[in-house]
């Protein structure tokens, strides 16, 4: 099965720009080229370009992307790297659902303590701090 670079894109929901942008970043490897010079994928590229998408979608950096994909292709090896590496991205995403629980808590009391009335008297505008200087 022989895919071009706009084929590859919609089976994997990516635009044909990141696409690119991973070759030249060395997620991707440079792709085969056909009699009329278009890139040309196979199997391979659609089944790792898929699993890059899924680890982006799961919040993973580019960084950790690149590092789980090395370890992808060691298939013998220990998976404790891959749970390490796992571990330490939930517990970042923890903590920013912890932060923005604090943000919404904020949030929330600000919209609560506002009863109408003018900008003048609004207690959001209190809140945020001083506009303007007097």
């Amino acid at each position: 099965m022989a895919l071009t670079i706009g084929m590859l894109g919609r089976a994997t929901h990516t635009k044909v720009e990141t696409i690119r942008y991973y070759e030249r970043i060395g997620l991707l490897s440079a792709p085969g080229r056909s009699g009329g010079n278009y890139r040309s994928y196979g199997e391979a590229e659609l089944g790792r370009l898929s699993f890059i998408r899924r680890a982006r979608q799961l919040g993973f950096s580019l960084d950790q992307v690149r590092a789980l994909l090395e370890l992808s292709d060691d298939r013998g090896r220990d998976c404790a790297t891959v749970d390490a590496l796992a571990r330490g991205h939930l517990a970042e995403v923890e903590r920013k659902i912890a932060d923005l629980a604090a943000l919404q808590r904020e949030l929330a009391a600000m919209v609560d303590s506002c009863h109408g009335g003018t900008v003048g008297s609004c207690r959001i505008i209190e809140a945020l701090g001083p506009t303007r200087s007097d």
